[in-house]
């Protein structure tokens, strides 16, 4: 074929695939890439990659914190002060194959900031909406702990109350008892985490359930976020919608496992000789790993938030991170 042909048909071709490709849209703009963090250690470093198209609030208070752009209250002289936050504090609580946990000023898992926030959880994101309390022949696994069974239970008795009276005065007892079960079987792990106090907000964008190599904040309970994080090192399916997850760790899971291997007061899970947390620094972009966010050191590789199928969580599942 003459070049001159040839060329030809290569211009043809390329102006139909052109054509065939929709016009970029000018107002268009991409997702911005989601901040990092460095939390350098005793024990090496650690780099996080945060979420705050899912926990904005926690995000920002986070790096606020760590960077000294936030008052805080510090806990030795009552005196509000604006320092990094998280420079020379130590991890804490440390639970082997479950978590590490640090953030608290005075070391002991009882101090904070000197302010709390609330929690940003999707719940119809992570399942809770539809999972019900009573699965088979006992409780959700996401309850089979203590003091969640105890509390359970209770609140199981209080809704069954009046239905169990009126079961008593109905003319046909099995009929009455088989609407009795259905009711029973009806609820949902939302409504008693609702009871419990937990406030969710379905319109975030789907959150992340609670795993191995995941940030998630520790607190007392509902809306009760400071400063104090953890680390899982080990999946924590009964967590879910109890905790906000914030980020996970993209290098330096090695650095964890580390942390959390260490010999620990097994009555207060404190470490024998804890490792301090010397800084936790944004990451510039020019430092940044990769840009294809891939997980190394032993961290897993992002599932899609809220979708992945979860673990079944034993009875005997860890206690909960929580700031005392």
């Amino acid at each position: 074929m003459p070049s001159v042909v040839r060329a030809s048909c290569l211009a043809l071709l390329a102006a139909c695939v052109s054509a065939a490709e929709p016009a970029a849209d000018p107002g268009a703009q991409s997702a911005p890439p989601r901040p990092r963090v460095t939390i350098a250690t005793d024990a090496g470093a650690i780099v996080c990659e945060l979420f705050p198209e899912q926990a904005p609030q926690t995000v920002r208070t986070f790096l606020d914190l760590a960077t000294g752009q936030r008052e805080w209250t510090d806990p030795a002289t009552g005196a509000p002060v604006r320092r990094p936050f998280y420079d020379g504090l130590i991890f804490h609580r440390v639970i082997k194959g479950f978590m590490i946990q640090g953030g608290c000023p005075l070391g002991t898992g009882t101090g904070g900031p000197g302010f709390t926030f609330a929690d940003e959880i999707n719940a119809a994101s992570l399942g809770l909406n539809e999972a019900k309390l009573l699965a088979g022949q006992g409780l959700h696994p996401h309850v089979r702990y203590p003091p969640m069974m105890g509390q359970a239970r209770n609140w199981l008795s209080e809704r069954m109350g009046d239905s169990a009276a009126a079961v008593l005065r109905q003319q046909d007892p099995a009929a009455a008892r088989q609407a009795l079960q259905q009711e029973l079987a009806s609820f949902t792990l939302r409504e008693f985490y609702d009871h419990l106090g937990y406030n969710y907000d379905d319109s975030l964008p789907a959150s992340t359930r609670p795993k191995r190599s995941y940030l998630a904040m520790a607190n007392t309970g509902p809306d009760t976020n400071g400063s104090q994080f953890f680390i899982l090192v080990g999946d924590a399916p009964h967590l879910t919608g109890k905790h906000t997850v914030f980020g996970r760790v993209v290098t330096g899971m090695a650095v964890v496992d580390a942390i959390a291997a260490g010999a620990v007061d097994p009555q207060r899970f404190r470490p024998r000789e804890p490792v301090t947390i010397r800084s936790i620094r944004p990451v510039r972009a020019a430092e940044g790993e990769s840009g294809d966010g891939a997980a190394s050191d032993g961290a897993d590789a992002e599932p899609e938030a809220g979708a992945d199928a979860e673990p079944e969580a034993t009875a005997d599942a860890e206690p909960e991170p929580d700031a005392e």
